[in-house]
């Protein structure tokens, strides 16, 4: 018996790193996922090799429609939904003084607005059933988890595109977390520290994402990556799955009783101890 056994869940960004350990760990207790990214392919690819019941779903979740085509194949898939994870993201840095508006713009649309698009277009589905398991006396929690950053929380040069939209994040989490507690359905978030994925890599490795036709370079440089180990009072940055972790506590019936928060997993980095 898995403690998610009969659930279904969405989480974006789940080809790679910490939405693919996330989707992983969902299934091992039980839960049925949807994965999605940008990359239909990997997305296929990933779905293949998790063990457990999965869908598949590709897009641009920035695309207007999108978002709510990605909540009707998780319905029309598993009849129901329970979990959204909002993962789906990448990092555009720059500094502030030489950043585009389209730049800015961009970090806002995948980290803000897509969460924004696919909570409403899942309202209908998670508060309807709520509204009935209410009138007949049951208890039934769902759950929202947005991932957020330290970089929302706390502000990090180079990245004031993303800080601002992970600061909207927060927001929105507890917004939603007051309009929705009524109907158990617990929000929260969580701000990650330095993870290693492929937006924390070196930069020297050359990883990229295309956007619309243009290569955006990920990772830090080297030397950035050495001088966050030294902020980590643990010693080292997390791994997609010990960041999965903090996700799956927030999926979990044992934060039934945690709402409205924003939850730091960060190895208590200097950074991020505060909020």
């Amino acid at each position: 018996m898995g403690v998610l056994d009969g659930k279904a869940a969405i989480v974006t960004g789940s080809a790679r790193g910490i939405g693919r350990a996330t989707a992983e760990l969902l299934t091992e207790h039980g839960a049925r996922v949807l994965i999605n990214d940008l990359d239909a392919d990997a997305a296929e690819e990933a779905a293949g090799e998790i063990q457990g019941e999965t869908a598949v779903f590709g897009g641009d979740l920035t695309k207007p429609g999108v978002p709510d085509e990605l909540v009707q194949k998780a319905v029309d898939e598993f009849g129901q939904l329970d979990i959204i994870v909002n993962n789906a993201g990448y990092t555009w840095d720059g500094t502030l003084h030489k950043m585009t508006d389209e730049q800015f713009q961009a970090m806002l649309d995948i980290h803000t607005i897509v969460p924004f698009r696919v909570v409403r277009a899942a309202a209908p589905h998670l508060r309807e059933p709520a509204k009935k398991e209410r009138d007949e006396g049951k208890e039934v929690f769902r759950k929202i988890v947005n991932v957020t950053s330290i970089s929302g929380t706390m502000g990090n040069a180079g990245q004031a595109n993303y800080s601002a939209a992970k600061a909207g994040v927060t927001g929105l989490t507890k917004t939603m977390a007051k309009e929705w507690g009524q109907f158990k359905i617990n929000v929260n978030a969580v701000a990650f520290g330095f993870v290693e994925t492929r937006l924390t890599q070196a930069k020297e490795e050359g990883g990229s994402i295309e956007r619309e036709g243009e290569q955006i370079q990920l990772g830090i440089p080297e030397q950035m990556r050495q001088m966050a180990r030294m902020m980590i009072p643990v010693g080292r940055p997390a791994t997609p799955e010990e960041a999965a972790g903090g996700i799956f506590f927030l999926c979990s019936p044992w934060s039934n009783f945690v709402h409205g928060q924003i939850i730091n997993v960060t190895g208590g980095q200097f950074t991020g101890m505060y909020t």
